[in-house]
């Protein structure tokens, strides 16, 4: 099972607005059998095997295209697991019983890069 966050911009459009496009994202992703969708406000949460994620991402990337915009910037973000099943919801589950219990205390490590005193850089300039 694999999750997915999809953003469709359709560029050169003259309205600021891109709603008509979403809504007809929304309504090709209510017709298709592939994926389980939600719609957020930055974009679409996809869930299904990876194959039907990118097939129904590219009939997708088509349709501003379709709409008659020239230009279309498709942004992709998918996540595979294949150690164990993982749905969207799990993924919100887990932080948020995290959110519910205290906080585990992390182990103790050496000094991280960020916490070891600085040193200038060795010169490269000759002062003679």
């Amino acid at each position: 099972m694999a999750t997915a966050d999809l953003t469709v911009i359709g560029l050169g459009r003259a309205d600021p607005s891109a709603g008509e496009y979403i809504a007809e994202i929304q309504r090709r992703l209510e017709s298709q059998r592939l994926v389980t969708f939600k719609l957020h406000a930055m974009g679409t949460s996809l869930e299904g095997s990876t194959d039907d994620i990118l097939t129904v991402v590219a009939d997708l990337h088509r349709v501003p295209f379709e709409m008659g915009l020239p230009r279309v910037y498709t942004v992709l973000k998918l996540d595979e697991r294949r150690d164990k099943p993982q749905t969207l919801e799990d993924k919100v589950r887990s932080v948020e019983e995290r959110l519910e219990r205290p906080p585990q205390q992390p182990p103790q490590q050496e000094q991280s890069f960020e916490q070891q005193p600085r040193q200038p850089p060795p010169s490269r300039w000759r002062t003679s």
